[in-house]
């Protein structure tokens, strides 16, 4: 036969082990090269393209992003991107949501304590003067009435610390999504404001021409009139130059937009928002081989585990593993412990003495028997649940890579092509010196001076589209890399826990 107290030491050791219901949290392994596969010159050795060799990934999302739009050397860049973190809307909404699953955990922290609640009620009541054998009836009673209860369900089978582990690890996944919108928002900046530039430095090649096929259709005129240039010519001299009008006019929409959408992500309005830049070649003149040199391109592909996104998806494997628990500490009875007490009278003079007091005090087990299959299901939706969350862990670490080999390959790529495109415009200006010569000296007709010179032009412009692409691909490869490389950890228990 057991002792009286053995139940109650049995159910105190049972409090005080805290045991957990449900799987402990693992990582989830992630196999990823030690080295990308796309080589940049030479800033990538040789002993870098072993892409057999393998490692297990592990998220370490750095929380504060290092300016690394500064590599650019653009004092303008640099004072736009400052402002993105503090003004733009997309940030500051998941900022909001961040804040959101901070409470949610300070929420679900509340269940490890006591709820204690209290009621004040005054009251009078008259049983009917008709109703026999009722000492009551045709009396008026008062009835004084303060009362307090607590209540207190003990964490048992850790229903409550799994449902705060995956709060915790939920709100970890949101300050890791506000740094990837912070990332996010930012590098948008920079390739808007790159492209502007090139647009700018397109206008600026525009306007150049322009002025030299002005003079050219002046001297056709002046041939025109000395009988030494056909009238056709004259024709073909303004038809390119008012061509070349309307391309200049063309760019202008496309330079309003970008401004605009600078001023959004900045949080101005587009119509009080200014914005003078200089061309792409021109000013502080920034090259993708500028962000390249200081990149750490041939570090290993720990750089990806600095990914925000990453660290997102791991920390929502690790808060549906904790859902996991919950679902099966539905399998257990649950405790309650509850008290109340008070006082009651019906005369308020009465109120306050001692017989007024009443109290109750009590232990509730709560055991669902049967449920036809029901808990069972909500373990396996949990269970499966976090089958998806690692699936979409895995793939979001194994996109990540990919779009480090994207950009890389992309700025591989744009730089030959920017070296022969570089070689085609030379060769092309000179073909048109000697054309314009040979037109001079009435050799050729017109309609191969126009010929040469829309190939100059088109080149010309060719090669800035290829210099904004380079611009753009850096910025995505820094994107892709996590942005800045300064170490922090995600928020820890005593920062969910803390109250803003």
């Amino acid at each position: 036969m057991l002792r009286r107290g053995r139940p109650i030491a049995w159910l105190a050791a049972a409090v005080l082990s805290g045991c957990a219901a449900g799987p402990d949290y693992v990582r989830p392994d992630v196999a990823m090269p030690v080295a990308y596969k796309t080589q940049i010159a030479s800033d990538v050795p040789a002993s870098a393209t072993a892409a057999q060799d393998w490692k297990p990934a592990r998220p370490a999302d750095t929380t504060p992003r290092a300016a690394w739009w500064e590599v650019y050397g653009d004092p303008q860049l640099n004072a736009l991107e400052e402002r993105v973190e503090g003004a733009n809307q997309t940030v500051a909404a998941a900022a909001a949501r961040y804040r959101r699953a901070r409470a949610a955990v300070a929420q679900t922290r509340s269940a490890y304590f006591p709820t204690v609640t209290t009621n004040a009620a005054f009251n009078q009541s008259r049983a009917s003067s008709n109703v026999l054998y009722k000492s009551s009836a045709g009396v008026t009673v008062p009835d004084y009435l303060v009362d307090a209860q607590i209540s207190w369900e003990p964490d048992l089978w850790g229903r409550i610390s799994r449902a705060v582990e995956g709060g915790r690890a939920e709100a970890q996944a949101s300050a890791a999504d506000l740094q990837g919108a912070i990332l996010s928002m930012q590098a948008e900046l920079a390739t808007n404001y790159f492209d502007l530039r090139g647009t700018v430095e397109e206008e600026r090649l525009l306007q150049a021409t322009l002025q030299a096929y002005d003079k050219a259709l002046a001297l056709t005129r002046d041939r025109f009139a000395g009988g030494v240039a056909a009238e056709s010519d004259v024709a073909q001299a303004e038809e390119q130059l008012r061509s070349t009008q309307a391309q200049l006019i063309d760019l202008e929409t496309t330079r309003a937009s970008l401004v605009n959408a600078i001023a959004i992500l900045v949080g101005e309005p587009p119509s009080s928002f200014a914005l003078d830049v200089d061309p792409l070649n021109e000013g502080h003149a920034p090259r993708p081989s500028a962000a390249l040199n200081a990149l750490p391109l041939s570090v290993p592909s720990a750089l990806l585990e600095r990914r925000p996104d990453i660290a997102a998806a791991e920390r929502r494997v690790a808060d549906a593993n904790a859902r996991v628990g919950v679902a099966t500490a539905a399998f257990f009875p649950n405790l309650l412990l509850a008290a109340t007490g008070g006082l009651e009278a019906t005369h308020l003079s009465s109120w306050i003495e001692a017989p007024s007091r009443f109290w109750s005090l009590g232990p509730q087990l709560a055991f669902t028997v049967l449920d036809f299959g029901g808990r069972a299901a909500a373990r396996d939706a949990a269970r499966a649940a976090y089958d998806e969350s690692v699936a979409d862990y895995r793939q979001t670490v194994l996109s990540a890579f990919g779009q480090v080999e994207d950009n890389l390959n992309a700025l591989d790529v744009l730089r030959r092509e920017s070296a022969a495109q570089r070689d085609a415009v030379d060769a092309a200006q000179r073909a048109l010196a000697k054309v314009g010569n040979r037109y001079e000296n009435g050799a050729i007709t017109y309609l191969s001076v126009v010929v040469t010179q829309a190939i100059v032009l088109s080149d010309q412009r060719a090669a800035v589209r290829i210099e904004r692409r380079r611009m753009s691909a850096s910025v995505a490869l820094i994107k892709a890399l996590g942005g800045g490389w300064s170490a922090a950890d995600l928020p820890g228990t005593d920062e969910l826990s803390r109250r803003e």
